[in-house]
């Protein structure tokens, strides 16, 4: 199937690695023109150089932290220098979840609550606010928000929290933009293995690794793991002319979820 993505402008955040990694990788390989954007340079510069690589595209990479406005503004004013204006916006950029075991109530703190909706809410938002005036005077544009599925399971507070946002987020903007031809909609992954699960020598990394293999079993409904490349097709197809009939939807890529109705 041709998505017919050549030479649209994509930026996805949060790009160096795991799931925006593979993204950008799928967004490279249908003909989009990419940029990466993080905020470590060497993490970031490395990642579009092996992506580059591995697609014979040009993958331009974007030091950035989203958590501010003018972050995010500066980091769409470098794309739209090297690129033009940004057609498709994945947002991505976030704390991954899963490193460690969410905090109880007794522990959260306003400190770690704000942190999260600085980067993966507001983040997220500035992104859309950045993006959208060039996206309104073409008629066309796509914004993708990666959330995830704490947005619809207990077990971690502040996830649910900042996930429900981002839906919530997302159908509103679909609402105001969709009449200029933009459509924004919200893919909640599960637990998902990703490059940076798996690093070796890393500890941290090796016991979140564990915890996704103990948990998987009993996580989906297809009792199989789920890597960064499974997701990345969705969001591209999402990111696609093709997808015009979708908007504002929140889309499970968790495998389905055991034991619940949704209506």
């Amino acid at each position: 199937m041709d998505l017919q993505l050549d030479g649209k402008v994509a930026l996805v955040t949060g790009g160096s690695r795991g799931i925006g990694r593979a993204v950008a990788r799928q967004l490279a390989a249908e003909g989009a023109l990419v940029a990466i954007s993080a905020r470590t340079a060497d993490a970031v510069r490395d990642a579009a150089a092996s992506l580059t690589a591995e697609v014979r595209a040009e993958v331009v990479p974007v030091v950035a932290d989203t958590s501010t406005a003018d972050g995010v503004r500066r980091m769409v004013d470098d794309v739209v220098g090297a690129l033009g204006p940004i057609q498709i916006l994945v947002n991505n950029a976030a704390t991954a979840a899963g490193r460690a075991r969410p905090p109880a109530l007794a522990d959260i703190t306003r400190e770690a609550l704000v942190r999260e909706v600085d980067v993966k809410v507001l983040g997220y938002l500035f992104g859309a606010q950045a993006v959208a005036p060039s996206m309104r005077e073409a008629g066309w544009g796509r914004i993708i928000n990666v959330a995830g599925l704490a947005a619809r399971s207990t077990g971690s507070t502040i996830g649910s929290i900042r996930n429900v946002a981002v839906a919530a987020m997302t159908k509103n903007l679909a609402d105001e933009l969709g009449p200029s031809g933009i459509t924004v909609n919200c893919v909640h992954p599960g637990l998902t293995r990703t490059v940076r699960s798996d690093a070796v020598g890393d500890p941290e990394a090796a016991a979140a690794a564990a915890r996704i293999e103990e948990l998987i079993p009993r996580s989906n409904s297809i009792k199989r793991m789920i890597d960064d490349t499974d997701l990345a097709p969705l969001v591209a197809f999402l990111a696609s002319p093709l997808s015009f009939v979708i908007n504002g939807e929140s889309i499970d890529c968790g495998g389905g979820t055991p034991g619940t109705i949704r209506y």
